[in-house]
This record gives C-alpha cells, sequence and structure tokens, in this order.
C-alpha cells in the first residue's frame, strides 16, 4: 500500500504562481511513474503532468509552457511548479503512483488537494 499526501493547494490571483508537493510512502518509488492530474467541477479528470522514475516528463496540452513537474527520489517526492495561472486551472488535483512490481501494476492516488485562481 502506498500513501501520497499532497500539498502546497491554496487560493490566488490569476498570473501568479503555486506550487505542489506530494510525498509517497512507497519503498518503490524511484521506479514509478509519479504523475499530477486535476478535476473541476463537473469534468473529468485530466493529466497534468508525468516524470518517470527516470526523470522523462510529459504534460497535459493546457499546461505546457506553464508548468514544471520534478521529483526528488531520496525523498519520495515529486512537485510540481505551476505558473502563469489562470482561471481554467481552478480543480482539485491529485498525485498518482504508478509503478510495477512482480509482474503486476498498480496505481494509488492522493487525496486531492485544492486550488483556486480567482480573476
Amino acid at each position: 500500500q502506498v500513501q501520497l499526501e499532497e500539498s502546497g493547494g491554496g487560493v490566488v490571483q490569476a498570473g501568479e504562481s503555486l506550487s505542489l508537493t506530494c510525498v509517497s510512502s512507497g519503498s518503490r518509488f524511484r521506479f514509478e511513474t509519479m504523475g499530477w492530474y486535476r478535476q473541476a467541477p463537473g469534468k473529468e479528470r485530466e493529466l497534468v503532468a508525468t516524470i518517470t522514475g527516470g526523470a522523462s516528463t510529459n504534460y497535459g496540452d493546457s499546461v505546457k509552457g506553464r508548468f514544471t513537474v520534478s521529483r526528488h527520489n531520496t525523498k519520495n517526492t515529486v512537485y510540481l511548479q505551476m505558473n502563469s495561472l489562470n482561471t481554467e486551472d481552478t480543480a482539485v488535483y491529485y498525485c498518482n503512483a504508478n509503478g510495477l512490481y512482480a509482474k503486476r501494476s498498480y496505481n494509488y492516488w492522493g487525496q486531492g488537494t485544492q486550488v483556486t485562481v480567482s480573476s
């Protein structure tokens, strides 16, 4: 069982920045692909960014060039730096851990942290 704890959400104005942090309890963190997803009211959960154990990254189209995902394997932590925020970034942001162990894949989610961007 992997527990993921997000922090750093809050209320900011459009154009400002915010940084999210996710700490994992997993023992295989460095092998896992970590991701950030978000869900706005009335919408489906969508990809924000992922980062593999080797630090390869992938971003959703709506955040490319504004958000940066990074990780610190010795701290079991993944970060999301969000710049130039706009009201459409308002959502609950979830941390995700995806990995493979004994030929079986696993997937864990955090509880989420609210990000609200006001105009």
